[in-house]
């Protein structure tokens, strides 16, 4: 399934919410806001609020939205994310590139209401791509930044890749937490790979994933989950 494809499965989940909640105005949280976290809402007109970290790219393009109604950056562990006040949650390719990733999550999921949904996008620490991102020097990064991302992309940002970015780490997580995983899906998204040289990336992502001998996937690099907390969630499960 294509990048768009999964798209429109968050659009049609968030149909789904709306019809649930019986034409209540649903209340959405796009925690990843300053890189895009854009939601295909059709005509339901959520109130719509944006998480981010305060980076000098992110708190560009967050000003520039005018989907969202209030919008809050800095250190994730601590901007205003109030229990139980959010339909749905939407993690936009965030988990890979902070640190504290589990925590941060623990606050997001916190901010569900029961029978909420968490939509999830991520880069796949154990892709080809993922590896060749976290281990590029910072530097290097810079300086191919725009060689070889498509124009106005945002960008580049930390590449952290915690144990948490991986699809087996999601699942363990979602597994302690009483969380149920109703979709999962793989993509090719990373910014290189659509690139004016996306040829050659996929190439050396290949390469890469050969010398792993099986251990890094060499064609898709992002996971994307539809996660909905049970409406009783109990406490996690130890």
């Amino acid at each position: 399934m294509s990048s768009a494809d999964q798209d429109d499965v968050f659009s049609q989940r968030i149909r789904e919410q709306w019809t649930d909640q019986l034409g209540r105005r649903l209340d959405i949280l796009i925690a990843g806001c300053g890189r895009g976290g854009v939601l295909d809402v059709g005509r339901y007109e959520p109130r719509m609020t944006g998480v981010d970290e305060d980076l000098p790219a992110l708190r560009t393009h967050t000003a520039n939205r005018d989907d969202l109604e209030a919008s809050y950056l800095g250190d994730l562990r601590l901007v205003p994310i109030p229990p139980r006040s959010f339909d749905v949650v939407y993690v936009s390719f965030l988990l890979e590139r902070i640190r504290h990733a589990e925590l941060v999550l623990d606050r997001l999921v916190a901010g569900l209401r029961p029978g909420g949904l968490l939509l999830l996008k991520m880069r796949d620490r154990k892709s080809a791509y993922g590896f060749c991102d976290r281990v590029t020097p910072r530097w290097l990064r810079r300086a191919l930044w725009r060689t070889l991302t498509p124009a106005g992309s945002v960008g580049p940002l930390p590449a952290v890749y915690e144990p948490l970015a991986s699809r087996e780490a999601i699942q363990a997580y979602c597994l302690m937490r009483g969380l149920m995983i109703a979709e999962d899906y793989s993509a090719v998204s990373g910014p290189a790979r659509r690139g004016p040289h996306g040829g050659l990336v996929a190439v050396v992502c290949r390469a890469v994933a050969a010398f792993s001998r099986g251990g890094l996937n060499g064609t898709e690099d992002e996971i994307t989950m539809v996660i909905r907390r049970p409406q009783n969630h109990f406490a996690r499960l130890i």
